[in-house]
């Protein structure tokens, strides 16, 4: 199936990079490796069940979100065993180390992708 992406000029220059460097064949292959990393860690989030642990790691522009993720991580404090932060200029790199019932840690990612101001999150259950 062809489609067609908007992509902002500086990530894909960036992308080419990085698929030529690890010698994949093609744009398209690297790009289909990607949406299934991308499915994958989906399908891991959604179908996981019973008790978890593990981290959250996610980095956001400190001014833009400090105040309702602060709420957030109130709301979850049920799941929330400890955090970790650290300062990268405008940006901060936070881990979130969580332990509680799947489906509640599920919704604390979503919550988190949910930021305008957060670039990315990543989990990894144990």
């Amino acid at each position: 199936m062809r489609t067609s992406l908007a992509v902002p000029d500086g990530i894909l220059e960036e992308f080419d990079a990085t698929w030529r460097a690890e010698g994949i064949d093609s744009r398209s292959r690297a790009v289909r490796e990607a949406m299934a990393e991308y499915v994958e860690r989906h399908r891991t989030l959604e179908t996981t069940t019973g008790s978890v642990t593990g981290v959250v790691v996610f980095d956001y522009e400190h001014e833009s979100v400090i105040e309702r993720l602060h709420d957030v991580q109130h709301d979850y404090q049920d799941a929330i065993v400890s955090t970790s932060h650290a300062h990268q200029g405008d940006w901060c790199l936070e881990t979130v180390f969580v332990e509680g019932e799947a489906e509640r840690v599920r919704r604390l990612v979503y919550r988190l992708k949910d930021f305008d101001g957060v670039r990315r999150v990543r989990f990894m259950f144990l």
